[in-house]
């Protein structure tokens, strides 16, 4: 189990990204959050098996309406406690 904070940045806000994360997020049974941030970018806090992460990151950018042009990841300390995924504003 790990988690992971990811920033990505592209055409990623307006563009149902936030849904999609939360959508395949929540499909792979991961936890976590995603919110847009006022610099344009979308940060997502993810948790889970390393593999599924994985699995995840990649379906968002290939399955949503906008476009990735990078993807900063950063490992967070697991939160034991934490259900669900949700989006947040």
């Amino acid at each position: 189990m790990e988690r992971r904070s990811v920033r990505f940045t592209g055409r990623v806000q307006g563009v149902g990204f936030r849904m999609t994360a939360r959508a395949v997020a929540q499909s792979l049974k991961l936890s976590g959050w995603v919110r847009n941030e006022p610099d344009g970018s979308v940060l997502m806090e993810v948790q889970g098996p390393p593999n599924t992460i994985e699995q995840c990151l990649g379906r968002i950018q290939r399955e949503t309406f906008g476009h990735v042009d990078d993807r900063q990841e950063l490992t967070q300390d697991v939160d034991d406690s934490e259900t669900g995924f949700e989006i947040r504003h």
